[in-house]
């Protein structure tokens, strides 16, 4: 936890570099260990945003460390910066999750 799936229509040639990239940008939104974070890319995904242009879903779970406000602009910024996706092509989901329903390493977090 934190938990990134990103969606998107657009073809990732260094998926290596995004999703590193990605823990590094959402351990500082988050001040969690970037050990702990999960990030799962799919690209080249058949998706639509009013038209076939370029877009992305991306979602974002955690427990706790969630500031909806002020990460949106910085993770749009970053989708754009890294994928060339427009701002308004981009949704972005945020989810707390309570830490008695999320698990790692057998057991709960709370």
């Amino acid at each position: 936890m934190p938990y990134i799936n990103i969606s998107t229509s657009v073809k990732v040639d260094d998926k290596k570099k995004l999703l590193e990239e990605t823990t590094i940008l959402v351990s500082s939104l988050t001040k969690k260990s970037k050990k702990f974070i999960m990030v799962k890319l799919d690209d080249n995904s058949d998706m639509n945003l009013e038209d076939e242009s370029p877009c992305c879903f991306f979602e974002i779970k955690s427990i706790g460390s969630l500031n909806p406000s002020e990460m949106a602009k910085q993770i749009s910024n970053f989708v754009y910066e890294k994928m060339g996706i427009p701002k308004d092509k981009i949704y972005i989901s945020f989810q707390d999750v309570p830490a008695s329903m999320w698990a790692w390493n057998g057991r709960t977090f709370g």
